[in-house]
C-alpha cells in the first residue's frame, strides 16, 4: 500500500524527495518507481553502519543507531540513523543525526528530514530537542542544524503537501527546476521523452561531425 494512503503513515525519507521535487516523491513512494545511480549507491554504503541497530556509549554519550520514530500529530514513522542522548542537569536530550553521502546541498531537503526527525522525538520523549547533525562522506564533518521557527514551519509545510499529493493518489507534473533533474535517478523514468530527444539530438551531432570529417578527408 502506498505511503499516505488510508491513514498509513508517511516515511521521513519521503520529506528529503517532496522537499528536492514533490514529483520524484510522488514516483518512489505513489508509483513505486525507484532507479539507483551514483549517487544512490554512495548513499546505501553511507548507511550500512548505522542501520545495523543497537546502542552503545561514545565518549561517554549515550548513542542508539536505527532507532524507529513516529509522529501521530503528522502522521510520520521512520528510522534515525542515529540518536544521541546527551545528559543535562533535568534528563537526556536527544540529538538526531542523519547521515549523508556528498556535502551541504544549496536547498534544504536534508534539513527538513532532520527536523522531521527532531519532531518524532519530541513527541516520543515529551522533551525539547532544539537541533540534530548532518554528516555529510564527502566533507566527514557534522555541520550542526537549529530547529528553529524557520525550518519548523518548512517541515510540517512539507509533510502537508506531501500528505496532499499521497490523499489524491495524483503524481504531479515534472518541475520546471531542470536543473535538479540532471543528479536525479528517475530522469529517466520522469522524462523519457527529454532523454530521448537529448539521446537523437547527441547521435545526430556525432553523425554530422563524421560526415564533414568524411567530406574533409
Amino acid at each position: 500500500m502506498a505511503a499516505g494512503f488510508d491513514g498509513e503513515p508517511i516515511p521521513l525519507s519521503a520529506l528529503q524527495h517532496a522537499v528536492y521535487c514533490l514529483r520524484q516523491a510522488a514516483l518512489i513512494h505513489i508509483e513505486r518507481l525507484w532507479a539507483d545511480n551514483r549517487f544512490t549507491a554512495e548513499g546505501h554504503v553511507m548507511h550500512v553502519v548505522a542501520d545495523k541497530g543497537g546502542g552503545r556509549k561514545v565518549r561517554g554519550i549515550r548513542r542508539v543507531m536505527a532507532l524507529p520514530l513516529a509522529n501521530r500529530r503528522l502522521n510520520l514513522s521512520g528510522v534515525a540513523d542515529v540518536v544521541e542522548f546527551l545528559d543535562g542537569r533535568d534528563g537526556e536530550t536527544p540529538f538526531p543525526i542523519e547521515y549523508k553521502r556528498g556535502k551541504p546541498k544549496l536547498h534544504r531537503a536534508d534539513e527538513v528530514q532532520l527536523c522531521a526527525q527532531g519532531l518524532c522525538l519530541e513527541e516520543m520523549t515529551g522533551r525539547s530537542v532544539p537541533e540534530g547533525a548532518l554528516f555529510y562522506g564527502e566533507t566527514r564533518r557534522r555541520v550542526v542544524v537549529p530547529f528553529d521557527d524557520e525550518l519548523r514551519n518548512q517541515t510540517e509545510e512539507t509533510v502537508a503537501a506531501l500528505a496532499e499529493v499521497f490523499a489524491s493518489g495524483r503524481t504531479p507534473p515534472p518541475t520546471t527546476r531542470r536543473e535538479r533533474c540532471r543528479a536525479c535517478s528517475l530522469l529517466e523514468l520522469c522524462r523519457p521523452d527529454a532523454v530521448g530527444r537529448s539521446v537523437r539530438a547527441w547521435r545526430a551531432r556525432m553523425v554530422e561531425q563524421s560526415l564533414a570529417g568524411v567530406g574533409n578527408a
